[in-house]
């Protein structure tokens, strides 16, 4: 009976679009995150009779065919790309990118990673790094005799000295963009890398080639709508209880089945 593996198919694909739902509630108040959807496809099909078969010796031809369904497949968790609201903080190092673009950080390995997560830290150094102590690309290095620092939304950063009027340039802060922003592998962290099915990254000054501009003493926050995902988590779990009936109703006409006499 093909419908006990249709419905397993379906129990499969409800536990994944429930797993998804609640990374997405647990990453509430991430910042920087953005949701992501579980997304489906039907499986192939049993051709039981083809439509267009043939079906008498006049030449009449069946205009629809018999095609039994085998179940539903996955096909992507996608990152769905979307501004998150701009919560205040009043540090000068917590930048939120207002629109399009990624902060980019180098991990240790020496290859790029790449953020939205604008919580910027001061290393013992002075060089501004990310949450895990990453450097910003370009290195950037506080002086450890500055007063504050100003950065606007270019990504020009300033430095403020007691002993001086005019303040210092101390460098530029650059955002990178990519083709197929999706297509980036996520790592953890807030931190995604490089693929083949994103592009290469595409770096420019902020508020340049369609990138976003930066705002100084703001973090943005998650993306995530709880109540979009609660009302999902509640069709997924009823998707999830019908296919478990399907599988109920097919194992009791296999058991009738079976006790004919």
């Amino acid at each position: 009976m093909r419908a006990l593996k249709i419905a397993a198919t379906g129990m499969s694909a409800q536990q994944m679009r429930v797993e998804v739902i609640s990374n997405n509630l647990a990453n509430m108040s991430t910042t920087g995150y953005n949701a992501r959807r579980a997304e489906f496809a039907d499986l192939h099909y049993q051709q039981v009779t083809r439509a267009g078969t043939i079906n008498a010796a006049d030449g009449t031809v069946l205009p629809t065919g018999v095609q039994l369904g085998l179940g539903v497949r996955p096909t992507a968790v996608s990152m769905q790309l979307a501004q998150g609201a701009l919560g205040a903080t009043g540090s000068d190092l917590d930048l939120a990118i207002e629109g399009a673009g990624y902060l980019e950080v180098t991990l240790p390995s020496g290859i790029s990673g790449y953020t939205r997560d604008g919580g910027l830290k001061r290393s013992a150094d002075g060089l501004i790094v990310n949450s895990d102590g990453y450097p910003v690309v370009p290195d950037i290095t506080i002086p450890s005799d500055a007063r504050s620092i100003s950065i606007n939304a270019e990504g020009e950063v300033y430095a403020y000295f007691n002993d001086r009027i005019q303040p210092e340039l101390l460098g530029q802060f650059t955002l990178a963009t990519f083709t197929n922003p999706k297509g980036m592998e996520a790592i953890g962290s807030n931190l995604f890398l490089e693929t083949a099915a994103s592009g290469p990254s595409l770096v420019s000054s902020p508020g340049e080639n369609g990138l976003g501009i930066l705002r100084q003493g703001y973090l943005e926050e998650s993306s995530v709508d709880a109540v979009y995902e609660i009302t999902e988590l509640i069709e997924a779990q009823r998707g999830y209880e019908l296919n478990a009936k399907v599988i109920t109703a097919a194992d009791q006409m296999l058991g009738a089945t079976t006790q004919i006499r």
